[in-house]
């Protein structure tokens, strides 16, 4: 089914959003020395879970997992999925807070805990065992076809490339093969930034670190209604990742021309 009216199609920059310049990176003069990159995107900034590496399938991994946890700890597997949905389905609606006053990293775990009756720190514990340290081993094997390549042409070309996410990115990119290709690397819940997309906070954050307008980034992820919209706020073209994109070839397009 295609896009409503207005709404950028899954996989497809809107031409009134993603109005990018043909040549947009690094060019090559007469006499073969790589020019510096145009106004028109100098940086890229990229969304990680889902956009850098499927989730689907690691979904399924970890489902696999938790099957077999009656059998070898104490902890069943229902007690793990309440907390794990319980902090998911609270940091979806602490997306609507905009930036609080209070810690967005203690709250993430404060408030889903007094729901379901439980300790914080129990449902630190758990999100920290099941979501952060046991997806790292499967992260490889599910990572975006073509990211690293398209990642290494970028860098040749002059552009700078970021990492905004709503969730702790390093150890992520560590297990994808990536690391140290991305600066700066930031999280939601860091301190200075305190707000979950769509809130412009963290995108303003990474231009403020390269010292670029954000009309001069393009960011990439796979939520339109946090990534694009958020992105979109702070001023920033987008590209948005569709379930079925199996590529990465209309980045380099939207980036490249």
């Amino acid at each position: 089914m295609g896009a409503a009216p207005g709404e950028p199609a899954k996989g497809i920059p809107s031409q009134k959003e993603t109005n990018l310049c043909a040549r947009s990176a690094s060019a090559v003069d007469d006499s073969g020395s790589v020019s510096s990159p145009t106004p028109c995107v100098n940086a890229v900034l990229w969304d990680l879970d889902g956009t850098l590496y499927h989730q689907a399938p690691l979904r399924r991994r970890m489902l696999m997992e938790l099957a077999w946890t009656p059998l070898t700890r104490g902890l069943g597997a229902r007690r793990i999925l309440r907390r794990l949905r319980s902090f998911r389905r609270v940091r979806e609606e602490l997306r609507e807070r905009g930036r609080p006053e209070e810690s967005l990293e203690r709250l993430q775990y404060a408030e889903p805990a007094r729901r379901i009756g439980e300790d914080p720190e129990a449902v630190e514990a758990t999100v920290a065992e099941w979501m952060y340290e046991r997806p790292l081993r499967h992260l490889r094997r599910t990572r975006r076809g073509g990211i690293e390549e398209l990642l290494s042409e970028f860098s040749r070309r002059g552009l700078r490339l970021g990492i905004f996410s709503d969730y702790p990115a390093e150890a992520k990119l560590a297990a994808l093969g990536l690391e140290g290709r991305f600066k700066p690397v930031l999280c939601a819940t860091d301190r200075a930034i305190n707000a979950f997309k769509p809130h412009p906070a963290g995108f303003l954050a990474a231009c403020e670190a390269w010292g670029l307008e954000p009309g001069a980034v393009l960011y990439v992820g796979d939520r339109e209604d946090v990534d694009g919209v958020g992105a979109r706020n702070a001023g920033m073209r987008t590209y948005i990742l569709g379930p079925g994109t199996r590529d990465l070839q209309g980045v380099k397009d939207a980036v490249l021309g």
